[in-house]
């Protein structure tokens, strides 16, 4: 086990961030280094889904020098599904910790544990969190096959809330398993934003972001983050010119500090994105609170507030 450097440089960084385009807040790792070039598993269904033809996969230093190029900064995970494919995640998080410390001036590493790990999975947070840096953690409920409100979760959103990190839910629709066979097993019904609500009051102290325009529940993961203080709501996955009419009033007006950008990479480019991005009727004074500065402020980078943001008025 690597001690010591990765928490170092895992701990909050990018010292100018104020300098970026923008902080990509939900960016997938496909790849190790320790794999050769080609498409990732499922690849042909997802980018047939999100209609990019198929999806290619990406390693840490990959995505480092991709986001570094555009003069943004990005957080990476990858999503253990183990009790569902009874597969080890490739790359598994100790990679992408140890990875993104090398690379610290753009990345932001988040883990990924599958709640049906028990108290192995409990073990491996903690050390993850204490010794590799990681920043939050990434929930996939579809995919992972359990209620974010389901008890036996908690000891992990117990060591989350402890060492004052994140956590992040895929909520609403998925691209994993659409269109194919039975919807690849994904049920939808894990992944409604309601249950969230649950945790955010049983764990008042855990910053939560509620992944990605919730359909077709769009509605309760707005109301979620209007009554819950600590909840976030980020927009990839989607691009910009499907979102709800609600969604960008909401975004523009009363939670204009708790939108944050995310793209979903590789299913869609931040370019992509941000092209349609810049089409919504938003204020000039909101787009650099969802592009940059609310994520700095709950990623508690330099220069930044890290007390929980609030509903604000417009």
């Amino acid at each position: 086990m690597s001690t010591g450097s990765p928490q170092d440089a895992g701990a909050p960084s990018l010292q100018q961030w104020q300098d970026l385009a923008a902080i990509d807040v939900h960016v997938h790792v496909h790849r190790s280094v320790k794999d050769d070039a080609g498409p990732v598993e499922s690849g042909e269904q997802m980018g047939e889904y999100f209609g990019i033809g198929t999806m290619h996969g990406y390693t840490v230093p990959e995505l480092a020098a991709y986001y570094r190029e555009r003069r943004m900064a990005a957080v990476v995970f990858t999503v253990d599904s183990v009790s569902a494919t009874g597969e080890e995640p490739v790359p598994g998080n100790r990679e992408i910790a140890e990875l993104a410390a090398e690379h610290a001036d753009v990345l932001v590493p988040f883990a990924s544990i599958d709640p049906a790990r028990g108290a192995a999975g409990v073990r491996e947070a903690r050390i993850l969190a204490r010794d590799y840096g990681v920043r939050g953690f990434k929930f996939h409920p579809g995919v992972q096959r359990f209620f974010p409100d389901d008890r036996t979760a908690y000891p992990l959103y117990e060591v989350i809330e402890e060492f004052g990190l994140i956590s992040l839910f895929h909520t609403g629709q998925t691209g994993v398993g659409a269109g194919s066979r039975g919807g690849g097993g994904v049920r939808l019904k894990y992944s409604h934003p309601l249950a969230i609500d649950d945790v955010a009051a049983d764990f008042p102290d855990m910053d939560i972001i509620m992944a990605h325009p919730s359909f077709p529940w769009q509605d309760e993961a707005l109301s979620i983050a209007l009554h819950k203080p600590r909840v976030y709501i980020d927009l990839s996955g989607w691009s910009p010119k499907y979102f709800p009419p609600q969604l960008v009033q909401y975004a523009d007006t009363l939670l204009k500090h708790k939108v944050l950008f995310g793209s979903d990479f590789p299913v869609i480019t931040p370019e992509r994105w941000l092209e349609a991005f810049d089409q919504l009727p938003l204020r000039d004074s909101v787009r650099p609170l969802i592009l940059r500065e609310n994520a700095a402020r709950l990623l508690q980078l330099p220069g930044t507030v890290t007390e929980p943001g609030s509903p604000s008025t417009p």
